[in-house]
């Protein structure tokens, strides 16, 4: 009884360090990987409607850039030039800003 007891007491320890390791903050630029992009927008977005832009996580399977907008976030491919340049203009404007976070459904 008491082998089952110090097993399940490890197991117990074990889980809840997997739990805390996996909730742990990431860098301010970068959305966790349950915040994938599966779906892009196909068209280009105009400045003015570009609220925000951040990158997905990168151990997501599609780089991208979740971009806010007036609409809600919108999920387009880190390749496009239009969304690179955006981005590195937010980045630039904004270094000491705290970023948005957006969650996608």
């Amino acid at each position: 009884m008491k082998t089952l007891s110090f097993t399940a007491g490890l197991l117990l320890l074990l889980l809840l360090t997997v739990y805390h390791c996996t909730t742990m903050p990431h860098g301010p630029n970068e959305m966790s990987p349950a915040s994938c992009c599966f779906k892009f927008f196909p068209k280009r977005i105009p400045k003015p409607h570009i609220i925000s832009i951040i990158k997905t996580h990168k151990r997501c399977s599609e780089k991208a850039f979740v971009v806010g907008t007036p609409y809600g976030p919108l999920c387009v491919r880190q390749a496009l030039d239009w969304a690179k340049k955006a981005f590195n203009e937010q980045s630039s404007e904004n270094q000491s800003c705290c970023p948005v976070v957006f969650v996608l459904y």
